[in-house]
This record gives C-alpha cells, structure tokens and sequence, in this order.
C-alpha cells in the first residue's frame, strides 16, 4: 500500500505510482492559511521496500527557502519464498501465478511479480494467461537431482547445474563453537565447509560463529576460500547465546535486498542469552527470512531446544534437521541447498488492511489435482511504525 502523509493535519492520501501533481499544499502557519504552490513542495521519489515488508522511508526537501516540508512514502511489497511438495517429500516444479492463491489477514492478495528456481522474477502482466509448464516432481534426495527422465527415473544433476539454480542468494552461516560441541567439532566443521564448496555461483556467503561471544568470522563474500579459512580457523569455546547471536545475523542479513537465508548449526540448548527465540521468530518471519537449524541428535534430548528449533524454522519458511552422526549432517547441508534451489518467488502490495500489528499469510494452490500438495513459507509479518512527517526549520 502506497501512502503519502501531508503536514497539514497529517491527513493519509493513498496516492499511484505518479506523485507529480500540479495541486497546491496548504498548511496553517501562525494562525494563516499559507498556500506552497509546487514550486514550494520536491515530489518525493519512489523507492522500493525491502522483501520482508518493511517501510522505506523517502525524504525530500526544498533548498531554497526558510522551511522546508518533508513527505514520507512508505511502500510495502511482501516477499515470499515457497516450496512446494507432494506427498513423498518432493518438489513440485513448473508451476505458474495462476496455481497459486495469496491471503493477508484473509483478505485475497494481487500476486506482484513471480519467479521460479533460479528464474528472474517477473511482473504478472509479463505472463499470458494459460502460460504454463507441465508440473514435474523433483526429488529431495540430498544430492541433489534433475527432472524425471522419459523413463520415470531421475537424472541427476550436475554440481554446476544445483549450483546455478541458487545463484543470487546471500547465505548466512551461524556455527555453534559453545562447550556442547567438543565431541562432534570437526566432524561439523567439515560438514559446513563441503556445503559451503557446493555453492558455486551464489552471489556471497558469510561465516559467523558463536559461544557466549558472537564472531563475523568471514564477512559476506563472493571467495569461497575465504570463508573456508574461516570455518577451519574456528575454535570451541564455553557457554552458548545461540538467540543473541541469531540476533546479530538477522540484523545484518535484513540490510540486504534480494533473497536472504540463514543456516544454523547447534549442537544444543541456549544458556546464555538476553532476547528469547519468539523474539527472533517474529523478526525473521517480518524481514523474510527462513532460518534452516542443524542440530545432532543429542540436542533432541533437550524437548524445549527440539520445539524452539522446530517451531522457529518451520514459521519462518525453513526447516530443522537431527543428525545422528557426520554423514547426516553433510545429508541436512546438501537438503538445504536442494531446497534453495527449488523454491517459487512470489510478491504482493498488501491490498488495503486496517491491522497494524500482526498479519497472517496463507498460499494455497488452486485446483483439484493440486490438493494433496504441501506448501510451506513464513506465516506472517509485522508491518514497521510508519512515522508522521516533519518540518524541517533551515538555517537562513
């Protein structure tokens, strides 16, 4: 939704994309009506939202004169990602705008732009009504596999091929070094760094490790290398602030455009953090971010850790996995690439909504045959505060 705030009254007008208009402002200024013709107000330019929905705050301002109005235009396009799936597991492929129906609160929402896999997404104007690719079920197998052969079978894929398929995703790494992983320690951190080698085109991935202390080990980027040297430079250390350090990670992936994931790898319970797991729960399903856990199977001893883990990933649009030994934990890091890879990119301007707080989102499928399919994505979001305009007094 698109609105523009006036000074005067702060009265909301929703207004189109075109924001030059030729009517005057007014406004009252020591008990008189004062008039600021257009070439007293800068028309405000138009910048697009962040995927998570949050609101972009635009300001402009006149350099000539003593006061200066300020608008604000707050644009808010919610960004989905959304694995499909049939009854044994794997991804459904090929579909279009039109198999797929958006709910807000209820309330039927206008799909925006649309993408699939490693697809560019595009406006729905872009696409011919009936449009359309025969559905195909892709195996989630771990290594990663192709469409159905002629034969029935699967063909495997390439390692090129499943990379290209998540090319433009920022991932972010979050590894537990805390007490609880001194047994199982390189064993993780091998698991980690052959996931890391097979994203081969990404746009960047970044290494961040954490004990009681939180550590960018590797910043965000495009040398695999790089963050190898980091996830092998990493050592143990005591207790554990697994929600403290999601924290961080969340922050620094919601600067970001574009599609954003964070994995984690926790071998156990959160002993020492500030913030709890709903907190972080609601800010990643706001900023649109699936958060995928990987934790061994000691971990699931602990009920509360395993219904946190579950609870968090399966909100957000990720999902959890308990690794028994090394060769699962390599298994759950190659599910999570196949999974990146396979997921549709649908958006929407939220149709009109009086709710400000917590909003509910439903994708279903749209027809008969497509029933028993599962889709999964983030529940919901918070909209962000819109803030009132202000006046700004220049320095004459």
């Amino acid at each position: 939704m698109l609105s523009l705030i006036c000074h005067s009254g702060f009265v909301r007008r929703r207004v189109g994309l075109s924001l030059c208009s030729n009517r005057q402002v007014s406004s009252k200024r020591g008990g008189q009506r004062v008039t600021m013709s257009k070439s007293r107000v800068l028309v405000p330019m138009l910048l697009l939202a962040t995927f998570s929905g949050s609101a972009a705050l635009v300001k402009a301002q006149e350099e000539s004169g003593p006061d200066v109005t300020v608008f604000k235009v707050t644009v808010n396009m919610v960004q989905l990602d959304v694995a499909v799936t049939d009854k044994k597991g794997d991804y459904v492929t090929r579909l279009t705008p039109w198999d797929f129906e958006v709910y807000e609160d209820g309330i039927a929402q206008k799909i925006a732009t649309f993408g699939e896999e490693n697809e560019t997404p595009r406006k729905l104007e872009d696409y011919k009504p009936g449009e359309g690719k025969p559905a195909l079920a892709v195996s989630s197998a771990p290594k990663g596999r192709g469409h159905r052969n002629k034969d029935g079978g699967f063909e495997e894929a390439t390692p090129g091929q499943v990379a290209s398929l998540v090319a433009g995703a920022s991932v972010f790494i979050l590894f537990d070094t805390s007490n609880y992983m001194y047994r199982g320690f390189v064993f993780a951190q091998d698991a980690i760094a052959e996931f890391v080698r097979s994203l081969q085109d990404p746009a960047r991935v970044a290494f961040y490790s954490y004990s009681r202390n939180f550590s960018r080990a590797s910043l965000l980027t495009p040398e695999r290398s790089e963050v190898i040297r980091a996830i092998r430079a990493s050592v143990a250390g005591d207790d554990a602030a697994l929600y403290n350090s999601l924290l961080m990670t969340l922050r620094d992936a919601a600067r970001l455009s574009g599609r954003k994931v964070v994995v984690v790898f926790s071998n156990g319970p959160d002993n020492a953090s500030a913030v709890g797991p709903e907190d972080i729960r609601e800010m990643a399903q706001t900023e649109g971010i699936p958060i995928y856990m990987i934790s061994t199977q000691e971990a699931r001893l602990d009920p509360v850790s395993t219904a946190v883990f579950e609870r968090v990933s399966a909100t957000t649009g990720g999902k959890v996995y308990f690794a028994k030994n090394w060769k699962e934990q390599q298994d759950a890091f190659a599910s999570i690439r196949d999974d990146l890879a396979h997921l549709y990119s649908i958006s929407y301007y939220p149709a009109a909504n009086p709710n400000r707080g917590w909003r509910s989102i439903t994708v279903k499928l749209v027809g008969h045959d497509m029933k028993s399919y599962h889709v999964r994505t983030r529940n919901g979001y918070r909209p962000k505060a819109v803030r009132l305009t202000e006046q700004i007094k220049a320095a004459s």
